[in-house]
């Protein structure tokens, strides 16, 4: 499928840099990633693409409290 969408300057700049940042990663890739990840299928890149997280551990349907302490 192919769409045409809408970014707000501010918006197409951060993706411009991100992909600058990042130049084995195209356009078409970071917004499937971006999509399966808010669509549910892949919570833990959602927070790697964010840069919340380097790399996610453990699945977002497990709380905080089921998972080992790291570092103690």
């Amino acid at each position: 499928m192919r769409l045409t969408i809408y970014l707000p300057d501010d918006l197409a700049q951060a993706v411009e840099a991100y992909l600058k940042a990042h130049p084995k990663t195209s356009l078409s890739a970071l917004v499937r990633e971006a999509l399966w990840a808010r669509l549910g299928r892949n919570p833990e890149a959602l927070l790697e693409l964010a840069g919340v997280v380097e790399k996610a551990t453990g699945s977002a349907r497990e709380g905080a409290e089921d998972r080992p302490l790291r570092g103690l």
